[in-house]
């Protein structure tokens, strides 16, 4: 399909498909980062118009983009409302009717591109208009994308936000092999360009050593934003780490709520499995209806070793809850009726208490194959649940996150720029405005 092309105008008035061919919605723009020397922009995603949000669709969901609409791969639709981040230009919002001298930006043209392995959207032409006092209709021409660099890089908010734009939708994992292959202070211009969530993320891939190091300089109130975007567990190792004086201030700057959860797991010594904890797990009581757990099970910010289960709990449901009843597992819940209730399907699983140390953590999960083992303190009120990945953190040998990253950043950057939309068919020809 390399060579096809497709006019964004017309792009941005095509029905967004499910995996069906059934219309769930109109696209409305097309959001793409700017090309690194050499390269043209790529197209991330588009923004699309669903049950009345504005929503972001990744440019690797959709399976094919022709007349027909752009079709999904899945039938799964992110409903999260659309926010632009910098780094990003939007072709309706940004370059649309803009101004390049004294002509008027119409339309771009999208090329579908590959190579041998992946393929995307890439802009190819920019379509220029010029009205003129002695002329009814307005002349055009085309244009590269590289005979107008400004256009895109002026929009995108400087090198760093484009960067964080690049590494938007890659693993962490490879965002952390990235990063660690740039320079201190380009680390924290980077860290200054992500949103909190992504920042979060990566932190969470990194040894606390080198987190502290990325968030120093950040102001109070956007290193509270980010830390409480981590996972409990990872932030109680990061909080660790800090000097006292720092982690006094910041659990005294964090909700009140937050703070107390964080200040009990700090109390667990390092080495024992409170250390390992999380109390961010999925908790429901016994009159809770498998439909009910799934509909939790679904929500897309549990992690998959947290969702693959259910704990099952007598009131209060939050940690540390009443009576530690059961667990009810993903696939049991899928084999039930949706109306029954989960203190009819509950298995009696072997829990831990907090002080056991992390080997014994890990032998239990192996010995009775758990992705995670609850967590109760002596009277059998929960307190959280350790996971496998967790206690697979702590088992590998000291470092082996920089060695398994020594190749990251080059096959990293390659995954970022192949990702976007597989073309299966595609249009020639422009559309006037």
């Amino acid at each position: 399909m390399a060579g096809d092309v497709i006019y964004a105008f017309r792009v941005m008035r095509l029905p967004l498909l499910d995996a069906g061919g059934a219309a769930i919605g109109r696209l409305e723009d097309i959001v793409v980062i700017p090309g690194r020397v050499g390269e043209a922009p790529r197209v991330l995603g588009f923004v699309a118009m669903s049950q009345r949000r504005r929503i972001f669709v990744n440019a690797a969901r959709i399976g094919s983009l022709d007349n027909e609409g752009a079709r999904l791969r899945s039938w799964d639709v992110d409903l999260n409302p659309f926010k632009p981040r910098r780094g990003e230009v939007l072709i309706g919002r940004d370059l649309i009717d803009r101004k390049v001298d004294d002509e008027t930006v119409s339309d771009v043209a999208l090329r579908a591109a590959g190579d041998g392995r992946q393929t995307w959207w890439e802009v190819s032409k920019v379509r220029l208009a010029q009205r003129s006092a002695l002329r009814r209709r307005p002349s055009y021409r085309l244009l590269d994308y590289d005979e107008v660099p400004s256009l895109f890089s002026m929009h995108a908010g400087g090198e760093m936000a484009v960067e964080a734009a690049r590494l938007r939708d890659m693993h962490p994992s490879d965002v952390a092999g990235v990063v660690r292959s740039l320079p201190l202070a380009h680390r924290k211009q980077l860290a200054e360009a992500m949103d909190d969530e992504r920042l979060a993320d990566l932190l969470e891939e990194l040894p606390e050593a080198e987190q502290l190091r990325i968030i120093e300089g950040l102001d109070t109130e956007r290193l509270i934003s980010v830390l409480e975007e981590m996972e409990y567990d990872d932030l109680a190792d990061l909080l660790a780490e800090m000097p006292g004086e720092q982690r006094t201030r910041i659990l005294d700057a964090m909700d009140d709520e937050d703070a107390d959860v964080m200040r009990r797991l700090l109390a667990y010594p390092d080495g024992t499995a409170g250390a390992l904890m999380t109390p961010d797990i999925i908790i429901l009581g016994p009159t809770a209806t498998v439909a009910e757990a799934l509909a939790e099970i679904r929500d897309p910010d549990w992690l998959v070793s947290i969702a693959a289960q259910v704990f099952v709990v007598q009131p209060p449901f939050k940690p540390p809850t009443g009576t530690y009843l059961g667990v009810v597992h993903f696939q049991r819940l899928l084999r039930e009726m949706p109306s029954t209730e989960l203190g009819r399907c509950t298995e009696q699983e072997p829990t831990i208490t907090p002080d056991i140390a992390e080997r014994e953590v890990a032998e239990r999960l192996a010995s009775y194959n758990m992705l995670s083992v609850g967590v109760c303190d002596e009277v059998g009120h929960l307190l959280g649940a350790i996971t496998v990945d967790d206690v697979l953190d702590r088992a590998l040998p000291a470092g082996w996150r920089q060695r398994r990253r020594s190749g990251a950043p080059a096959a990293a950057t390659a995954r970022v720029r192949g990702q976007a939309t597989r073309p299966s068919t595609a249009e020639s020809g422009g559309q006037s405005r």
